[in-house]
């Protein structure tokens, strides 16, 4: 099923941040943000399991319960699976996502892309979101660390393993779609490459923003709207970086990151717009792009990201941009 007759709208809910994501969230303000989600209009909901080793889907199954299962989306992740067994979270290799998470809950995370790790992690969400189905499945961080062999033997793991039982629990309408969700863009190439399983979609962290989209743009955008797929683009603040924050990729912005952010947000406040609205705006412009999925820890954040969506940004901001070489002369522009 197509990505788009799935999806209810072009902006979603990113739930990592209910996951502890960077700082303790108190539990009232983790719900309070799923509420303000659902009273700003916004059906579309991401998670998984890594996101606070499973409190960010205990969070929203238990903020999503009693509302109409059929006026919501839910997407969620597999490759990881939360144990009942206690570890030390601060021995925990979480590769280039560090210790993002470290204020999540204590259970062990198991990396595993195997055919029973799948069903078992699809089951194990289902239980903590309190649904019987999921819209959508994304194979998490098959290149979270990409070096050496080690991605490509998860990506072979995941192929005769993960993918075979998401094509099964498509075919059984436990979910709706399966894909990739990745914050590289090589995994996604590589499955495209493959002429059996055909995924549905993609959800692609951090690679189509404002701050970092050439590689995207030149070897997944184009190939992904050729085959009727759909890209969810998730991150598209860049961890922060391209709204004020100190973070890119998971860690401390470089001083070349920030001087960008910096170039960006003068034309911008030159032409009185937000930055939210120049990032969000420019990842959906690209035809491939089905969703963003902009996270948020907090209630005001909801408003400010649909304000954004709302928000006109004159034509010229974007020639602007280009003419400053902050963009790709080949991203296509917002109309």
């Amino acid at each position: 099923m197509a990505l788009k007759d799935i999806l209810p709208g072009k902006l979603g809910f990113g739930a990592a941040p209910l996951g502890n994501m960077f700082r303790a969230i108190p539990e009232d303000e983790a719900l309070a943000t799923v509420e303000a989600a659902w009273n700003d209009g916004i059906r579309y909901f991401d998670n998984a399991p890594f996101y606070g080793a499973g409190l960010a889907e205990l969070r929203m199954g238990e903020a999503l319960k009693g509302r109409p299962r059929d006026q919501y989306v839910i997407s969620t992740k597999v490759g990881r699976v939360i144990l009942d067994e206690i570890e030390d979270v601060s021995l925990r290799d979480n590769g280039e996502k560090g210790d993002v998470f470290a204020n999540g809950r204590p259970n062990k995370v198991v990396s595993d892309y195997s055919y029973d790790a799948t069903l078992k992690s699809i089951e194990d969400s289902l239980n903590r979101l309190q649904t019987d189905h999921i819209e959508i499945a994304f194979v998490h961080d098959l290149a979270q660390d990409f070096w050496g062999d080690l991605w490509l033997a998860k990506f072979e793991e995941a192929r005769t393993g993960a993918f075979k039982a998401l094509d099964r629990l498509r075919d059984e309408g436990v979910i709706k779609a399966w894909g990739l969700g990745v914050n590289k863009v090589e995994p996604i190439e590589l499955l495209l490459d493959l002429q059996e399983p055909r995924p549905d979609a993609f959800l692609l962290a951090g690679r189509y923003t404002l701050l970092d989209h050439d590689r995207a743009l030149q070897r997944v955008m184009p190939k992904v709207a050729e085959l009727g797929l759909g890209i969810v683009v998730g991150g598209p603040y860049s961890s922060g970086a391209l709204v004020g924050g100190p973070n890119f990729e998971y860690a401390p912005a470089t001083s070349e990151i920030l001087a960008k952010v910096a170039a960006i947000k003068a034309l911008a406040d030159r032409h009185g717009i937000s930055m939210k609205a120049a990032g969000l705006q420019f990842s959906l412009a690209n035809p491939a792009v089905a969703a963003v999925i902009p996270g948020a820890s907090r209630p005001s954040r909801i408003a400010e990201d649909s304000a954004a969506l709302a928000e006109t940004i004159p034509a010229h901001f974007w020639r602007d941009l280009r003419d400053s070489g902050l963009i790709s002369d080949a991203a296509p522009l917002p109309q």
